[in-house]
């Protein structure tokens, strides 16, 4: 059974609705009906987006579960169909956001040779990411679950720890190649470069399309390398679409289409 509230949570009007229920599409051919998987799916994937959008305004300790249902446009009853309290809610949004940042950023990241570019295409590609409503999760429960020992703070740091492994193999590869000035050690530089990245897209929330340059200014700067905006120029997209229109936009600016 469908526990969505009537009239919530749908879109494209009653057309979407009957092809939804496997009537007959404009085009004359019938849509198949959905399935409970496929409705399960879909109730999770809008209860996750609620919660994370919930996560970064209010934090873990504030976040309400009635009011994550009630924005996705479900009862309170679906949510603890699929979890079972704000813990397992929590770490589910974890995993969903770590999964969105490495489909938009990490995987084209992974696709530059040259470390220096991929260290610059993290920064941009992070900045552009961070457009979204919910994409500051992982910064806020970092900051919320500092010297506690909680599941969701050791998920979210094993997270950065990721993240920052893998800035210092490129910062190490950079030096290795000439390309990166010596300076302090590359976990540190890493760290470093993380912060200024994490930092400047806080501070520049909402200034599309200035951020994704600016960003990769900061970061240069903390790498220790003179930086042109002109060397990369800003993604045409300055509103927040999704995922797949970003990541596409991105790389038409950057050879390619692009943590939390």
């Amino acid at each position: 059974m469908d526990v969505r509230k009537s009239g919530a949570g749908t879109t494209g009007g009653p057309e979407a609705a009957e092809n939804e229920t496997g009537a007959a599409r404009p085009d004359g051919a019938k849509s198949p009906r959905p399935t409970q998987a496929d409705r399960r799916a879909r109730t999770r994937a809008a209860l996750l987006e609620s919660a994370a959008r919930g996560l970064s305004r209010y934090g873990y300790g504030n976040l309400r579960l009635e009011q994550v249902a009630q924005d996705a446009g479900y009862t309170r009853g679906a949510l603890y169909h699929q979890f079972t309290g704000k813990q397992e809610l929590a770490l589910a949004v974890t995993e969903w956001v770590l999964d969105t940042w490495w489909q938009e950023v990490g995987q084209y990241v992974e696709q530059e040779h040259d470390p220096v570019r991929a260290l610059l295409t993290l920064a941009r590609g992070h900045a552009v990411y961070c457009r979204r409503d919910f994409a500051r999760v992982a910064m806020a429960l970092r900051l919320e679950f500092t010297g506690q020992d909680h599941p969701v703070g050791r998920e979210i740091e094993k997270g950065y720890r990721v993240l920052v492994e893998r800035c210092t193999a490129l910062v190490t590869a950079a030096r290795e190649a000439g390309s990166l000035p010596d300076g302090p050690p590359p976990e540190i530089l890493a760290l470093a470069f993380v912060g200024a990245i994490e930092g400047t897209s806080i501070a520049l929330s909402g200034q599309a399309p200035y951020d994704a340059s600016l960003v990769a200014g900061a970061a240069a700067g903390a790498l220790g390398l003179p930086y042109e905006p002109g060397d990369h120029t800003e993604p045409h997209d300055t509103e927040t679409h999704g995922a797949e229109t970003r990541g596409t936009e991105t790389h038409s600016t950057t050879q390619h289409p692009h943590s939390p």
